[in-house]
């Protein structure tokens, strides 16, 4: 009895130490520094589509929503008031949604709610 137990114990324990081992990794980039590691993924916008982006949103019409605390890389956005919208697949592929807040284009990560690039 014990053995099979084992066993599956061994199998599980062997099958999840690779998904760990392949968790997403990150880039956060404000203002032309980047920081964080870089891995598959990782979505954010590349300075040369910047522009192309920012022209997108602006012809979205995509309103601003206004928020007390500076936009920054890592500020955690309110959990109402604010609709994210899909970055479309032209801008690479990411997880991340984008929105306007305080006039500055950003992308966040919408499970926290997390600002990961500021668009300028």
């Amino acid at each position: 009895m014990r053995n099979p137990l084992l066993a599956a114990v061994l199998l599980a324990t062997a099958t999840a130490m690779p998904l760990a081992a392949h968790a997403q990794q990150r880039i956060i980039v404000e203002e032309g520094v980047t920081t964080g590691l870089a891995g598959p993924g990782v979505g954010i916008i590349t300075e040369d589509e910047r522009p192309r982006f920012r022209q997108y949103i602006v012809q979205e019409r995509v309103p601003s929503y206004a928020i007390e605390s500076p936009v920054r890389v890592g500020t955690v956005l309110p959990e109402s008031g604010v609709t994210y919208y899909d970055v479309p697949q032209q801008y690479g592929a990411t997880s991340y949604r984008y929105t306007v807040v305080n006039d500055r284009p950003i992308l966040v990560e919408p499970r926290t709610r997390r600002v990961m690039q500021v668009i300028d």
